[in-house]
This record gives structure tokens, sequence and C-alpha cells, in this order.
């Protein structure tokens, strides 16, 4: 957050809604908004369910009426806000197919990226939760533990199955290591 000034006037319990408060809001929004869409949409495999999840993430922020001003603090809440709707939404059983329309434009990799992608789709929600954190958000295990409400100390062992698990996807058959 470059100014925590205009952060604290939005997120301070009982606030009037203003224009330092939207403008804080908005800055919030567009410093989180990319990497939490990117996260959800990676762990549904969905940008429709992305889209969805990120809206609830963000009302649901605001009605917390959180007072923290720390931007890391404030960033892991959204993450955590955002895994607990990703949760919801895999015990409702809410993960009908859907087709992707396909992208115009090339990727510099197409095969490669493909490939990655058939990979994630073969692997548990939590596993590509896990990944996604770890290995596109950059966090630590402890911020993963913090967004993901699991013990800080199984988050290694879980990264470790879920690394090995997608290498032995993306590993050609009869392959070593």
């Amino acid at each position: 957050m470059e100014d925590a000034g205009m952060m604290a006037a939005w997120v301070t319990p009982g606030r009037e809604q203003t224009a330092a408060g939207e403008e804080g809001f908005r800055h919030l929004y567009e410093a989180t908004s990319r990497p939490l869409w990117g996260y959800l949409q990676h762990a549904s495999g969905r940008p429709d369910v992305a889209d969805d999840l990120l809206q609830e993430t963000y009302c649901r922020f605001l009605l917390s009426r959180t007072p923290e001003t720390d931007e890391a603090r404030v960033r892991s809440y959204l993450f955590r806000i955002a895994t607990n709707l990703l949760h919801d939404r895999y015990r409702s059983r809410d993960d009908s197919a859907y087709e992707e329309p396909a992208e115009c434009g090339a990727e510099p990799d197409e095969e490669t990226r493909l490939d990655v992608q058939a990979a994630m789709r073969q692997l548990k929600p939590r596993e590509r939760e896990l990944l996604w954190l770890a290995y596109v958000e950059g966090m630590s295990h402890a911020e993963i533990a913090a967004a993901t409400g699991l013990n800080t100390m199984s988050i290694r062992i879980l990264l470790y199955r879920a690394r090995q698990k997608a290498g032995g996807i993306l590993r050609p058959q009869g392959a070593k290591r």
C-alpha cells in the first residue's frame, strides 16, 4: 500500500464512505485483484468461477471491517477469504465442467503451457492451491498456512507431494528423474 493512511480511512470500523476511503479501496483493489483472480482461476480451473469468487471475496472483506492496515496482513486475509470460498464451492460440489474458449494469438511456448494447464487440472484442488500460492504468488510457508488454514509444519510436506505429483504428470512416460 502506498498510503496506509488512505487505507486506514476505509477499514476503520464505523467509518463513513468518503472519497479518501474509496480511493484507499481502489489502491487496495489495484494492488491485489490480479494476483487474487489468478489464484482463484488456477485453483478452480474456471475463469467464470474466479470472477464470481473474486467479487465475493472483496464483498466479504469490506463487510468484515477489518482494522488491519498492514499490506501483507490484508493481502493474506484476502487470500484466506478466497481460499475459504473455494473450499465452500468444493464442498457444495458445484464444479461442473467448463470448456474454456480458444484464446486469440499464440503463446511463445504453447505446448508447454498446455501441458502445465492439463497437469494442473489433474491435481486435487488443495494441491493446485498450494502450488499456486508458493510458486506464483511467492508466499512463504507461514503465509500459505495463514491463507489456507493449514498448519505451517504441514505446508512443506504437502508442497513436496504436490510437486512430485505434478512432476509425475508432466514427465514423459518412461523418463527418469
